[in-house]
């Protein structure tokens, strides 16, 4: 697949938004996007580009020596590719470059191609959050990834 990953820009964020939108039940408002890409200096905020179209995208923040993973999707047409495992490597190799230790995100307990991708790149879980996700009271699983 011909595809280039690189920083987001506020020219992406209309096409972010929009996979966010079709991908969650409950999407970021597109100010918060906005706000990553200008405002916050932890924002790390990555999208997968092809032939002039995002097709995935990633928000992660670094604080310290830690990255946490706030959201990551791709188009659905361009699921079951690996094309989140190559945004996920890319995002984890650059912030050890930049010193990460570990990584922590949250999953809904259902999302179980998020989870076993997440055990593939030897995430574990390490808590819950009972009732996480206001939409339907489901609980989110904290997963921890130590950095080497």
């Amino acid at each position: 697949m011909n595809y280039i990953i690189r920083k987001m820009l506020v020219e992406d964020l209309e096409q972010v938004v929009a996979i966010d939108q079709i991908s969650f039940s409950l999407p970021w408002p597109p100010r918060s996007y906005y706000f990553e890409v200008t405002d916050n200096p932890a924002s790390r905020c990555w999208i997968v580009e092809q032939d002039g179209k995002v097709i995935a995208m990633m928000v992660a923040w670094f604080i310290v020596d830690e990255i946490h993973i706030a959201s990551i999707a791709a188009h659905p047409d361009f699921r079951k590719q690996g094309i989140g495992e190559c945004l996920l490597e890319h995002t984890l190799h650059a912030a050890k470059e930049e010193g990460a230790l570990t990584s922590f995100l949250e999953v809904r307990e259902s999302n179980d191609a998020a989870l076993n991708m997440y055990r593939k790149f030897g995430y574990v879980e390490s808590g819950r959050r009972e009732g996480y996700y206001a939409d339907n009271d489901e609980s989110a699983i904290l997963m921890t990834l130590t950095i080497s």
